[in-house]
């Protein structure tokens, strides 16, 4: 592809050079083939600018700066934009033809319930015959078949591999694209020259403040989504959801279990298995059923059906869709035993996160709740602390232990959530192994308890500071219930 095509829509200008032949584009110094165009990034710990004699021995024929550099290599092409960044996504969507623009796209963003409210659409489309693809932070897929094209970021992919990932999807035939949009992406402009056809916004708690530094900025991150939405669907419920609904530029459906909203949630009943109520839209009432317990199914479902709504799928279709969902990887997921103990193991690792599992799980809970977690290392450090008082306060035991430490100590880190759990509750423990922590957790539960496991869910894996291990809190469950010695 031409390097002049490949620019279009991007603000430039020319430092040097002349029309290039690009087979290929990167923003990875290490990932270079011949004829490649660089697109030099600023990165979080490194700046891309600094590498562009060794991305041009390698084959590079052009680049993309934001910043003047000196002493650049004579025989290449230099452009320069105002930020990389931004000019990126607008490069990945030419050099991959636009795919966009022959998909219909649903977002989902929020602090809590992007990937199950994922899922949930997902249904809704495949019950309506729909070929859908979703891009999550579980993993890519059109219908159910795996995509195999890896990515770096924990949601949402970076620009190249995120239009890379969506130009599969054309060629496959794929109708409607359903996406976790996070913060990071937004305000890393992966998602620039973008046009949703629906997107829905579920809730905003505290998280990600070691980049977004404030919560003002994290909800501006959140709400840039909706700028660039022909429909949103907004939780009214939720204290930001009327600047969200200003946000919008195109038509908003409001949804709620308490405020009064166009898409209102009654008449709801919990148990173990699932919740059902009733859903009034437009002086109609439509019943559902969803076999995910929690009041935090309730609003996942009523986003959906919004989406759907939007989307032209009928009420039937929604019913029947929701009522057969399938579980979530890492979301309220049951460990089967045959000891007949309750163990769950959830992704919560969120302060209002560990408050819905526990709250849900309390719901239909006889006996005592005990509650496995710990906080990730070089993030937030500030709910540390919070998590522990909500974990103290709501279960009747709490096991505190390691997630993923990276640089830190895990034991400082413990120290930390320890703050928070000791004015609540004195029936506490730490035990920095997690594995061990999961053991002691289960082996003191009977058959009325409930062991919750929070923090990782569906991740495969945990992250320390010298290395990274396979660690599956699911796997490492069953293992420890299938032994005979454990309750």
């Amino acid at each position: 592809m031409k390097l002049f095509d490949i620019l279009k829509n991007v603000d430039y200008t020319i430092v040097q050079g002349e029309e290039r032949d690009i087979n290929y584009i990167s923003i990875d110094s290490r990932n270079i083939r011949r004829n490649t165009l660089f697109i030099c990034i600023n990165g979080l710990h490194v700046d891309g600018h600094n590498f562009i004699k060794s991305a041009h021995a390698d084959g590079t024929c052009a680049v993309v700066i934001d910043r003047d550099v000196e002493d650049l290599p004579k025989d290449i092409t230099v452009i320069k934009v105002e930020k990389s960044r931004a000019a990126l996504s607008y490069i990945a969507a030419n050099f991959f033809n636009s795919p966009t623009e022959k998909l219909r796209l649903a977002g989902v963003t929020g602090t809590n319930g992007k990937t199950s409210t994922t899922y949930f659409v997902e249904s809704l489309l495949h019950e309506n015959k729909v070929k859908t693809g979703v891009i999550g932070t579980i993993e890519t897929r059109i219908d159910s078949d795996i995509v195999q094209i890896d990515f770096a970021t924990s949601t949402t992919p970076d620009s190249i591999e995120l239009q890379q990932i969506l130009a599969h999807m054309v060629k496959k035939d794929v109708d409607s694209v359903v996406m976790e949009v996070s913060s990071h992406a937004l305000e890393l402009h992966k998602v620039d020259g973008f046009l949703f056809e629906v997107s829905i916004f579920t809730n905003l708690t505290q998280d990600h403040l070691d980049l977004h530094g404030t919560m003002e900025n994290y909800k501006r991150a959140k709400s840039k989504l909706f700028a660039i939405s022909k429909n949103s669907v907004i939780n009214i419920d939720d204290e930001v959801g009327q600047f969200m609904i200003e946000q919008s530029r195109g038509e908003v459906l409001t949804y709620s279990i308490e405020k009064d909203s166009d898409l209102m949630a009654k008449d709801i009943v919990y148990s173990s298995t699932g919740v059902d109520f009733n859903v009034c839209f437009k002086g109609e009432v439509h019943s559902f059923r969803v076999p995910i317990p929690g009041k935090f199914s309730v609003y996942n479902a009523l986003g959906s059906i919004g989406a759907g709504i939007v989307l032209g799928i009928p009420f039937d279709v929604m019913q029947n869709a929701l009522r057969n969902l399938r579980a979530v990887p890492g979301r309220i997921q049951s460990i089967d035993n045959n000891k007949n103990l309750t163990v769950i193991v959830d992704y919560a690792h969120t302060p209002d996160g560990l408050e819905n599992i526990i709250g849900a799980v309390r719901d239909f809970t006889k006996g005592k709740v005990i509650t496995v977690f710990g906080c990730g290392g070089d993030r937030d450090k500030t709910k540390r602390p919070l998590m522990g008082e909500i974990a103290g306060k709501m279960s009747n035991f709490c096991v505190i232990t390691s997630d993923n430490p990276r640089t830190e100590d895990p034991d400082s880190i413990m120290d930390e959530i320890e703050v928070g759990v000791k004015p609540e509750n004195e029936n506490y423990v730490k035990i920095v192994d997690r594995r061990e922590a999961i053991k002691y957790a289960i082996s003191m539960a009977t058959e009325e308890d409930a062991v919750i496991i929070a923090g990782k869910g569906h991740e495969n894996y945990q992250i320390f500071k010298d290395k990274s291990i396979h660690f599956d809190d699911s796997e490492v469950a069953k293992e420890i219930l299938d032994v005979e010695e454990c309750k």
